[in-house]
């Protein structure tokens, strides 16, 4: 019997000429399904540009509710020191007053509020400043629409139609100046 030569037998491999392609289309799924935020900011609708030669209109000291946030991160109501919580109960008096104390607007439609900051203005403490005025605000809106007989302002909101009009906005209209302290006064 003739011997038989033992055959080598080379090593097993595997075929990796589809793990190029399969590489390549995880990468476009993740890619594809990927979601990034971006930072828009936060979105205000400013008033309309006055012309150069109009006065901007006058408002009464009582009408404006003073608001100042130092360098320090220090929150001044009216010119007196004041902790974060107490602005929303501040801007709820002062739009709600309708004339009967002096040192609040004479009515809603009036009631300004007005933010001051420094330019070194801790971020954190002047959003949570105007988070406070905002929510002092929604809060009235939500008390209106409950005497409208809606649970919720946001409900009376979703009940509107493309073409009415807010009522609740109209009663009490969001007017917030915000700007930084008068050059040279010293409140920085």
């Amino acid at each position: 019997m003739p011997k038989m030569k033992k055959r080598e037998r080379g090593e097993a491999e595997i075929p990796t000429a589809s793990m190029a392609d399969i590489a390549f289309l995880l990468l476009i799924f993740f890619l594809v399904t990927t979601t990034i935020d971006v930072d828009t900011g936060i979105g205000m609708t400013l008033p309309p540009k006055l012309d150069q030669e109009q006065d901007p209109p006058p408002v009464k000291e009582r009408n404006i509710l003073k608001i100042l946030v130092n360098a320090q991160g220090q929150v001044l109501l009216e010119d007196k020191p004041s902790a974060l919580t107490r602005i929303r109960e501040e801007v709820i008096t002062h739009l709600t007053n309708n004339g009967q104390n002096a040192n609040y607007s004479e009515s809603p439609d009036k009631a300004v509020v007005s933010i001051k900051t420094d330019r070194q203005t801790p971020y954190d403490i002047y959003i949570q400043t105007l988070d406070e005025v905002w929510m002092g605000y929604f809060s009235v809106w939500d008390s209106q629409a409950r005497e409208l007989n809606y649970p919720s302002y946001q409900e009376y909101k979703n009940s509107l139609g493309p073409d009415e009009e807010n009522q609740v906005k109209e009663i009490y209209p969001a007017q917030i100046s915000i700007a930084e302290p008068d050059p040279g006064s010293g409140e920085s």
